[in-house]
Order: C-alpha cells, then structure tokens, then sequence
C-alpha cells in the first residue's frame, strides 16, 4: 500500500547500498584482503616524452669564480675599501670620530684601521665564494654589489662631513 512513488525509490536506493556493500568486500568485513586492496590500487611507471629537450627546464649556467664580472666587483670593492679608509684615516687624524661600531675597536691605530678594511674586502670575496660553490650566482654577485653600495655611501659622507 504504498501511496506514492517516493517510498518505493527510497527502498530500491537502500537496496543498492546494501548489494553494493555486500560485493564491495573490503567496506563490508572488519579485516580487508590485502590482495583486493592492493588490486585496486595501480600504479603505472611515467615515462619520458623523447625529443621534449626545449621543454626541459634549463641548468643554472656555471661559471668560473674569477670570471670578468667578479673580477670587475672585487676590484671596485677593494677600490671603494681603500677609498673608504683613506677617508676614515684622513677624518680621525683631524680630530673626527668613527660612526661604525664594528669599526670603532680599530680606529686606535693606522694598522688595526688597514687590516680592519683589508678583512673586509676579504670577507666579502669569501662570501661572495661560499654563494658561488652553493650555486647561488645571483646572490654571489649581489654581495658586493651591496658592500660597493656601502662604501661608496660611507666615502661621501665622510667627504661632506670633514
């Protein structure tokens, strides 16, 4: 006596479910079969496309450490450096103070303030090497790029503040 269609779709959807849950085995017992579930999984090897190469994303290019670029930065920075403590030197001597904290420990004598700008370029070539031998070029440049940026910052002021 059933007065309309609706309780008649609700009981052939319930049917479904439960014969689907009795041939779907693993869903209807508590401890599956290993082999049905790894049957159902595959996994298919990929394969490489042949003839893609201009697809393939490129390698970093290499270059030598000492390259032109290198060489020109490390020059500029040695250049700047040296500029830097000819103006420092050249300010101390007149009666002037060092503004940099990190170089003030060495403004007591003309070879402490040398070895303290000579250790910088140093540091700044090791550095810009560390970068190099990790394959950061960009940053490898941008080192002294930013230390040529400072210097040069640091001479003219020290100009303009004598």
């Amino acid at each position: 006596m059933i007065k309309n269609g609706h309780s008649l779709k609700c009981g052939i959807q319930i049917a479904c479910i439960v014969i689907a849950g009795f041939f779907c085995r693993p869903l209807a017992a508590q401890q599956s079969d290993p082999q049905l579930i790894l049957a159902s999984y595959k996994v298919q090897v990929v394969q490489p496309i042949v003839g893609s190469e201009p697809y393939l994303p490129e390698a970093p290019s290499q270059h030598r450490f000492f390259d032109g670029k290198n060489r020109f930065l490390f020059s500029t920075v040695a250049m700047f450096s040296g500029a830097d403590f000819a103006v420092t030197h050249m300010n101390l001597a007149n009666g002037g103070r060092e503004l940099n904290p990190m170089v003030r420990p060495f403004t007591g004598s003309t070879g402490a303030l040398a070895v303290n700008f000579a250790g910088q370029t140093a540091g700044i070539v090791g550095v810009s090497y560390l970068l190099h031998k990790s394959g950061h070029h960009k940053l490898e440049r941008m080192v002294p790029v930013a230390n040529i940026a400072s210097s040069a910052f640091a001479v003219a002021y020290g100009l303009s503040h004598r």
